[in-house]
C-alpha cells in the first residue's frame, strides 16, 4: 500500500521535472548560441519557447503512459 502511493507520488514529481528540465536546457542552449554568434536575446527566447514545448510534450507523453499503467491495474 505505501509502496504505491510512494510509486505514484514519484512518477507525478518526474512528470513535472521534464517540464522544468526542457526549459533549463532549452535555456542553456540558448546562452550557448547567444554567446557564439554575439546576440543579446536571439537564441535565449527561440531556446526557450522550444525548450518548453519540449517540456510539455514529454509531460503529455509521461502521462499518458501513467494513465495507461493505473487503467490496467484497475481493470
Amino acid at each position: 500500500m505505501i509502496n504505491r502511493k510512494v510509486s505514484k507520488y514519484l512518477t507525478v514529481s518526474a512528470i513535472g521535472l521534464h517540464l522544468i528540465s526542457g526549459i533549463i536546457v532549452g535555456l542553456f542552449l540558448g546562452y550557448i548560441f547567444d554567446n557564439l554568434f554575439h546576440k543579446d536575446y536571439l537564441f535565449k527566447i527561440i531556446f526557450l519557447i522550444l525548450g518548453i514545448i519540449a517540456g510539455f510534450y514529454n509531460m503529455y507523453k509521461d502521462a499518458i503512459r501513467y494513465l495507461k499503467q493505473e487503467d490496467t491495474k484497475n481493470n
